[in-house]
């Protein structure tokens, strides 16, 4: 595959503060470049607002309406709409110049900068371009082959949080009626712990924090997660905690710009002034050693209250509302601080320093994102975590609780409306009730377990809708080689990526809407809803016209999909739906608890919030308490001359695409093609700065993983590791390295060693 050239990568000091003027320029630049100044005017001033466009980026809550700002956006999320408000075109001309072999060969960035698609493609068998097909023959054809598989778990249906509650619950639903759970999506390779993990021991698999919580904590801890880039309206949220006397600590690997101080581009002061800082305290932790911190501060708690009996934890609030607090304390109190200290690289005063922060807080709430949820420890580091939070009673109250910082709009939503391959009974019960059949009760395959099928040939059909399955799974190679083994692959898609290029035996490109195009159907213009970090449901409403006058919306395109293929059994409206999407919600609040009067409430501004029974100090676990739980760890321990990896984002990118070359904040620019490593790592191994290397991995199925011609830069990472962007370095994750549990891909604890590179660096046909 064709890349950046290495020779192009040039270095400036990382940035000590996030976002201000520069933030807003690239911002304007990047939009400018992809579209009109009328156009992006509209979005900008559309985006994110109680009657406009919910951003198509990060799942980060807006204040209510009266809070919310005119321009109530990031840099990221300006980039995000405008990239998909580009007036560029991919046309029928354009896969008739460019055949699947060439395109195969493009980086991520040049596909996406090719522009939206816009007319229905299809590969043949033994074809190399994709040529035009009109929606019905398209429609059939896949029909055609879902009716023709042996079973209906031989079909995938994949799924990111692209897509909104109305297509989600539709996308579920025609998978259940047609008879399989193999609904895998892309909370199974970032937040899969989270859910596991909170539902275990909370008995509900979402956070319970709100913005006003932020507002009023007294200490927020920020874990694994890199807000500047990846939440950039994050920031905003914890300058007003700061400025409400409330205290920040940010854990993780390397040093993050916007953790440091924030420029809030929406006044006078983030624009000219100094801005805020931010973190506190920056505990730089080793990969891995989460887990470690966590069970070190409970057992100073616990050491804290027996010197001071009755005054540190809260014995009322665990004697009423938790299980497990003696095997717990029992346990706790066994910890080795060798081990604490080996795992973490912290100091004993570091985390000392910490406890004395949580004891003289009342109000505490733990953020995390990938940083933690990729570990293979993952769902432990979480439960400790909780464990962490229930000792002082800091769930429940206002102020306190978990918060998993979710990475894409709606990635919440489509576990709300059942995209899951393991719904509980409850669910598929009301949803067999509610249209007529019996939904399938036995687990389908996840993200990981569906490559592994297409690998073994026990799945022939994949369908995604919306993402970009290829670039965001795991160990690359094997990913490919298994669509490439489908009958059929599908792409329900807005813009070209990297899936398109990697072709079942016959292969279709379908162009739908995107968030900010408008939605026409019988009824006349329809809006979408979605579900952000905090449970908030509110309304998107498109205000662009349509890229091509042959999108169909991904409602439209699951309707016509279902009624080809599934016929009148059971008997689903599915015209109804998809003239009207009223009739969707009307269903959704039938099935799905809490959505009760969804069309009204809606419609209201700022929509509504979810209950959550934490909130209410009510557990639904099998105890109806919170559990405490025991949580041993191991500790990544490479061989001698080998580092940990965790694969990360640059600032310019979004999720698995990126937007330049460039990663600002940390002053690389020219090049994505890098891996960062501290310097007393480099003399250690004696490799020098700016060489280029090969990142290899060897899992225990024995098989070499190499990413090839990587230059070396020198940065201030945790000694013993190193970092690398994806989706490039997707390769290296092994894909039965999973955690435990919840069997998300490791991308943050990949064991490497870096040699010399032997390839010739080729160089980017376009940048």
């Amino acid at each position: 595959m064709n890349r950046e050239p290495g020779d192009g990568v040039s270095v400036t000091k990382p940035k000590e503060w996030a976002t201000g003027l520069p933030a807003v320029a690239h911002a304007l630049q990047y939009s400018l470049q992809q579209t009109s100044v009328r156009r992006t005017a509209l979005t900008l001033l559309n985006i994110n607002q109680a009657a406009g466009i919910d951003c198509p980026g990060c799942a980060w809550p807006e204040p209510g309406p009266k809070d919310r700002h005119l321009n109530e956006y990031c840099e990221n999320g300006a980039k995000h709409i405008n990239d998909e408000a580009t007036t560029r075109r991919v046309t029928a001309e354009f896969f008739r110049e460019h055949p699947v072999s060439e395109l195969d060969r493009q980086s991520d960035l040049w596909l996406n900068q090719q522009g939206r698609l816009t007319e229905p493609m299809v590969k043949r068998p033994g074809a190399d371009h994709y040529e035009p097909i009109d929606w019905d023959a398209a429609l059939d054809l896949i029909a055609g082959e879902l009716r023709r598989l042996d079973s209906p778990d031989e079909a995938i249906f994949y799924t990111s949080g692209r897509v909104s509650n109305e297509a989600a619950f539709l996308l579920q639903l025609f998978a259940r009626a047609y008879g399989t759970n193999n609904l895998p999506d892309c909370s199974n390779m970032c937040h899969e712990s989270s859910g596991a993990a909170m539902r275990e021991t909370l008995g509900i698999g979402k956070g319970n924090v709100s913005l006003d919580d932020l507002y009023q904590a007294d200490l927020v801890f920020v874990v694994g997660q890199n807000p500047g880039t990846n939440h950039p309206r994050m920031l905003s949220a914890l300058e007003r905690t700061k400025r409400n006397g409330g205290q920040v600590i940010a854990v993780n690997p390397l040093p993050e710009a916007g953790l440091l101080r924030f420029k809030h581009p929406q006044t006078v002061r983030g624009l000219l002034g100094r801005g805020t800082p931010i973190a506190d305290q920056f505990l730089q932790i080793r990969p891995g050693g989460d887990l470690a911190l966590f069970k070190a501060l409970n057992l100073l708690l616990l050491q804290a209250e027996d010197a001071n009996p009755g005054t540190v934890l809260d014995h009322e609030f665990i004697a009423a509302h938790t299980s497990g607090f003696a095997e717990f304390a029992e346990q706790a109190r066994k910890l080795d601080w060798d081990q604490v200290r080996t795992a973490t690289g912290l100091t004993r005063a570091e985390i000392e320093q910490v406890r004395d922060r949580v004891l003289a807080s009342k109000r505490i709430i733990v953020c995390w994102a990938m940083g933690i949820t990729q570990q293979k420890h993952g769902v432990p580091i979480i439960r400790e975590i909780i464990n962490f939070l229930l000792l002082r009673g800091n769930i429940g109250r206002p102020g306190t609780g978990v918060c998993p910082v979710r990475g894409h709009s709606n990635v919440q939503g489509d576990r709300t409306m059942g995209v899951w391959e393991q719904m509980p009974q409850e669910f598929l019960d009301a949803l067999g009730h509610e249209f007529g059949f019996t939904p399938p009760t036995h687990h389908g395959y996840d993200s990981v377990n569906a490559i592994r099928a297409m690998l073994e040939h026990r799945a022939k059909v994949f369908v995604g809708v919306a993402g970009n399955f290829v670039r965001a799974a795991p160990d690359s190679e094997l990913t490919e080689q298994a669509l490439r083994q489908c009958r059929l692959t599908v792409h329900i898609s807005t813009k070209l990526n990297r899936s398109h290029t990697v072709c079942g035996e016959t292969a279709l490109i379908l162009p739908t809407l995107g968030r900010s195009d408008r939605d026409i159907q019988a009824s006349g213009e329809q809006f979408v809803t979605v579900e952000d970090s905090m449970s908030m449901v509110h309304a998107s409403r498109g205000r662009l016209e349509p890229a091509s006058p042959h999108l169909l919306s991904e409602v439209a395109i699951l309707c016509r999909l279902a009624r080809r293929t599934l016929g009148n059994e059971p008997a689903i409206p599915w015209e109804e739906f998809e003239a009207d999407y009223n009739t969707i919600r009307d269903r959704i609040a039938r099935v799905i608890p809490d959505f009760d009067d969804f069309n009204a409430r809606v419609t209201q501004p700022g929509g509504f919030r979810l209950p959550n029974p934490v909130n209410d100090r009510r557990f639904p676990t099998a105890t109806g308490k919170a559990l405490f739980s025991h949580n041993p760890f191991e500790m990544i321990q490479p061989p001698e001359g080998h580092l940990v990896l965790q694969t990360l984002r640059s600032h310019d990118q979004w999720n698995t695409i990126p937007y330049t070359t460039n990663d600002r904040y940390r002053g690389i620019h020219g090049s994505r093609r890098v891996v960062l490593v501290n310097q007393s790592d480099l003399d250690a191994l004696g490799i020098p700065d700016r060489s280029e290397v090969d990142l290899v991995t060897v899992w225990r199925d024995g098989i070499e993983r190499r990413a090839r011609n990587f230059r070396v830069i020198a940065y201030p990472t945790t000694p013993g590791s190193a970092a690398s962007y994806y989706p490039e370095t997707n390769n290296l994750v092994p894909l039965d390295s999973t955690a435990r549990i919840s069997n998300t891909p490791t991308s943050k604890g990949v064991i490497i060693r870096l040699e010399p590179s032997t390839t010739p660096t080729e160089q980017e046909h376009v940048q």
